[in-house]
């Protein structure tokens, strides 16, 4: 769309200009453009461009673009209900570990005994007024408790994103905890957890966010693990992400595991026939039918 806004009309004169075949009526189109937006949807179209000039490739469909986003709309919805599943498994398990350590310190997360004085000089910052107001517990404790600067740990970690309580776990200065909690993963070296974690709270970002997930890419590649089995070496792409997703996830609760595979697979085979839908699955998510 450039620097300048455009109808939805000019939208379509621009994409036919640039070979893209709409195999819908144009009233459907104009409800999608108007709907997901073009700019969004470009997202979706950009694997079929084959120029700087963002031509597409003959033969692109304008159907295609819209089950590529409907796909990665539907991945991103199963992969969230999961993802959030391990969230809440980790946290409690943080909270309830680490507060049975250090019974004397209910606020052991602002303790320089039990994490580093980095993370808690950033977490002062955040534990303000409207942290506590926005969050009806914390405000009800406080409101009772009017001489406590915090709230207790099982109180307080409830509101923290998983990204802050990953930081938590990070900032801990007894590693004996961390290796600890790792292992409830069955994973025994608590920095290939850290990195696993990493990975997770990465995409659970992504997902909560609403950020396009078929050609997710980690800047950073997952290490290797014998417990779980990537398709290839190539450890950055969606397919060695959601790995690591099933294998957590079965270290607390193999049913859940088996749902969250099944959901996978049934929605990815689900587009089998679809060539064009079926060679981005392999080659960008790098999923195996």
């Amino acid at each position: 769309m450039g620097q300048i806004a455009t109808s939805i009309t000019k939208q379509i004169e621009i994409l036919k200009l640039r070979n893209m075949d709409f195999d819908m009526e144009e009233d459907k189109v104009k409800e999608i453009l108007l709907d997901i937006g073009y700019y969004r949807l470009g997202f979706y179209w950009n694997p079929f461009e084959i120029d700087a000039e963002h031509n597409f490739e003959k033969g692109t469909k304008f159907s295609d673009v819209v089950n590529l986003y409907y796909l990665d709309v539907d991945l991103r919805s199963i992969l969230i209900k999961y993802l959030n599943r391990i969230e809440l498994s980790f946290r409690t398990k943080l909270i309830y570990y680490v507060s049975n350590k250090y019974k004397k310190s209910p606020t052991w997360f602002i303790d320089p005994k039990v994490v580093s004085r980095d993370f808690i000089e950033n977490f002062e910052l955040h534990y303000n007024e409207d942290f506590i107001n926005d969050n009806k517990p914390l405000r009800k404790h406080h409101g009772k408790y009017i001489n406590d600067r915090y709230a207790p740990a099982w109180k307080t970690l409830e509101f923290l994103t998983f990204g802050a309580i990953s930081k938590i776990y990070k900032s801990l200065n007894e590693q004996e905890i961390q290796v600890r909690i790792s292992e409830l993963y069955g994973v025994r070296n608590h920095h290939k957890f850290i990195n696993l974690l990493n990975t997770i709270v990465y995409v659970r970002n992504c997902c909560a966010h609403s950020s396009v997930m078929f050609d997710l890419n980690l800047s950073k590649s997952i290490s290797a693990f014998a417990e779980i089995q990537f398709n290839s070496t190539e450890r950055h792409n969606l397919d060695s992400c959601i790995k690591v997703i099933l294998y957590i996830i079965g270290k607390i609760s193999n049913s859940r595991k088996d749902e969250m595979e099944t959901a996978i697979n049934t929605l990815f085979e689900s587009y089998a026939d679809n060539e064009v839908i079926q060679n981005i699955v392999k080659n960008k998510i790098g999923y195996r039918f």
